[in-house]
């Protein structure tokens, strides 16, 4: 079984100090505001605008680090993963990164989907959600991914525009970092197959009066163990790092779940509804967590029997425990800190979705402009990183003026 070194990812009337903020979600990584008719305000959630605009950033720092030592499948590694201090550094970075983040996103779209699908009917909500993901994930996978290929494989000196050609002749296709989009289209025909299959035709019963109390710890505790096990089984047949049409199924235990609990947690806005008390206690659980992974890992060099697939099981159920602690203090902590947004923070949030489809070229021609500057591997992942958030800021606002791009994107 794969270990954690292994990794290869290819990205109400309720008291405010004791729930937390209270404010309609409105967007997972390509979400427009809800209905009001089914349960939620049309308002956008600020909080949750910001967090996606942040993830989305993260997205873009963590493939930049896969470009500067960590392990992970990238277009272009220009710094061998290694033992060194600034290696390990990345390798765990992006390892804590893969725990929650795309779950994360998995779990706001899960959450957006009823309210998505009651307000246009099955027919239309698949038609949408193809403008919206499949659009972008075919022009990604027959345009934008070779031309970052062809970019990456200047760096062994082969030129840019004879790759190019060769790639497009071949109809070579590179999904890269939209994998999440074509995840989220089976996961939203699987909603339809659903909600379809229901005898009342209703997505959930009629809102209560009032809300349903928060899943008890308990329940969360049932449900990282079984992502888990769910993992650990999945590896089996699909270890890390294996593609299976684009997708690395090794990781879609913890995306099925959150997927699942957000389509659950929609009525009853759960997520807008956040325990402080749970918030804290998972909280700990995942700073306690997350140091043990690495623990373990570093005993494994003079301890054998910790190698190998105790590694990976340990990996696979250190994941959700790290998640779910993460992911409920996020939500918690960007819905109490932002309430609205202005200026560049508003702006980001709009180009977020732009931004991670765009970044891999962009990422990739930073790295490439500066290849042959000595620096830190650190120093090098900080400015191509953060450059490269930069520029895609800018270019998505550009693009995002062409009428066309601004009603599909």
């Amino acid at each position: 079984m794969a270990t954690v070194l292994e990794i290869t990812t290819r990205d109400v009337g309720v008291d405010r100090q004791q729930f937390g903020a209270t404010l309609p979600i409105a967007t997972a990584i390509d979400a427009r505001p809800t209905d009001p008719q089914v349960g939620h305000r049309a308002e956008r959630n600020a909080g949750f605008d910001a967090l996606r605009a942040s993830l989305t950033l993260l997205v873009v720092m963590h493939h930049a680090a896969i470009t500067y030592g960590a392990i992970g499948g990238w277009f272009y590694r220009e710094v061998p993963t290694d033992r060194s201090l600034s290696s390990t550094l990345l390798v765990y970075f992006c390892t804590v990164n893969q725990a929650f983040f795309m779950g994360l996103f998995f779990l706001l779209a899960g959450y957006l989907t009823p309210a998505a699908i009651e307000r246009h009917g099955p027919r239309r909500y698949l038609i949408d959600r193809f403008k919206r993901l499949g659009l972008p994930l075919l022009f990604f996978g027959w345009i934008l991914g070779p031309v970052t290929i062809a970019i990456a494989q200047t760096a062994r000196g082969h030129p840019f525009i004879d790759t190019l050609a060769r790639l497009l002749r071949a109809g070579t296709f590179e999904n890269g970092p939209l994998w999440f989009a074509q995840a989220l289209l089976l996961f939203a025909s699987a909603s339809v197959v659903w909600v379809s299959a229901r005898p009342s035709g209703q997505l959930q019963p009629a809102q209560e009066s009032k809300p349903r109390p928060w899943p008890a710890n308990a329940v969360l505790l049932g449900a990282a163990l079984a992502t888990g096990a769910g993992a650990v089984a999945l590896r089996v047949f699909w270890p890390v790092g294996i593609n299976v049409w684009g997708l690395q199924l090794g990781y879609f235990a913890s995306y099925i779940v959150l997927f699942m609990f957000g389509f659950v947690a929609a009525r009853p806005a759960w997520l807008e509804l956040l325990p402080q008390q749970q918030v804290r206690r998972w909280w700990l659980v995942a700073c306690l967590a997350l140091p043990t992974l690495p623990i373990v890992y570093f005993l494994g060099r003079v301890l054998p029997e910790l190698r190998g697939p105790t590694l990976g099981y340990v990996y696979a159920f250190w994941e959700p425990l790290v998640a779910w602690g993460v992911i409920l203090k996020l939500l918690y902590e960007f819905q109490r800190r932002f309430i609205v947004l202005n200026g560049v923070r508003k702006a980001l949030a709009r180009r977020a979705y732009t931004i991670f489809i765009i970044h891999p070229p962009v990422l990739v021609a930073v790295a490439l402009a500066w290849r042959d500057v000595s620096a830190n591997a650190l120093v090098k992942f900080v400015v191509t990183g953060t450059l490269s958030c930069a520029l895609c800021f800018f270019v998505a606002g550009w693009l995002l003026r062409l009428p066309a791009l601004r009603k599909l994107l």
